[in-house]
């Protein structure tokens, strides 16, 4: 057997007994890294970003902060906990801080190590906007998105070297592999999963906000706030990570009655904006 075709084959192995389930979806996800890696390495830089930068305390905005993100993260224990999967936080950290930032962004590490910058509360406005974001953010964790990406590029990695493996003896032909899978693969397959991870902390996120009782349609108003901030400067959806602004509304609207009937199996019946 060829060398090439042993390495595609213990490839194609490894990524088929390397995956984990989305406990919000139930779907397989790949997870060729496993969190046991993953989590002490993002702590890490976390705390290292910490330090490099100024974290704004005792503020009603860094109280806000980690007021709803522990609201949001009750409500996260309190759905996987009844959904049959107790004990899958016991690895998380949970963390909240404001950062001084003008950039109109938040974000979440794996294993729940949440920042906003200064720059995105004018958007979110309000606790519900707030509650948007950290209800996305913290999607993003509970379904291990960070640990599907570093796998997909380790995918991409193993595509590249095959092909190039594959072709050792064309040179010609080496080199048009070469300059068309990068691009093939970033618009064909590494931006639409960018997008559908997206989407899927979007939806996530409406049931933990509902769950901790904001309004889902809070989500709708932020997004609103965050087209007009961006002045219709924003890239073609198909050449994005994200959804687009109007996609995500539309989203978010049609999901919004969903989640706040899932909020009221759980003993909710007012969301606040």
């Amino acid at each position: 057997m060829k060398t090439k075709t042993i390495l595609s084959l213990c490839a194609i192995a490894a990524i088929a007994l390397a995956c984990a389930t989305n406990p919000f979806t139930g779907k397989k996800t790949i997870a060729i890294i496993p969190n046991s890696q993953i989590l002490p390495m993002a702590f890490q830089q976390y705390d290292q970003f910490l330090a490099e930068n100024k974290v704004v305390k005792g503020t009603t905005d860094a109280n806000r902060i980690n007021n709803i993100g522990q609201k949001i993260a009750a409500a996260s224990e309190r759905y996987l906990t009844a959904n049959g999967y107790a004990g899958y936080l016991k690895d998380y950290a949970w963390e909240y801080n404001l950062v001084e930032d003008d950039a109109v962004n938040a974000w979440c590490m794996p294993g729940g190590k949440i920042v906003f910058y200064t720059g995105i509360m004018p958007i979110a406005q309000s606790d519900g906007g707030v509650a948007a974001i950290m209800g996305h953010e913290v999607a993003h964790a509970l379904a291990n998105h960070g640990q599907q990406r570093m796998s997909a590029g380790q995918i991409q990695q193993l595509g590249a070297a095959a092909g190039n493996i594959a072709l050792a003896n064309d040179s010609e032909n080496q080199e048009m592999f070469n300059q068309y899978y990068g691009v093939g693969t970033q618009l064909g397959l590494m931006l639409p999963f960018s997008r559908n991870h997206e989407s899927e902390a979007d939806k996530i996120g409406l049931t933990l906000m509902a769950m901790a009782g904001y309004e889902p349609l809070a989500a709708a108003d932020l997004w609103r706030r965050m087209k007009a901030n961006s002045g219709g400067g924003a890239p073609p959806e198909f050449m994005s990570t994200h959804p687009s602004s109007d996609t995500r509304i539309n989203n978010i609207t049609a999901w919004a009655n969903e989640a706040r009937a899932k909020a009221r199996k759980y003993g909710v019946t007012s969301f606040k904006k």
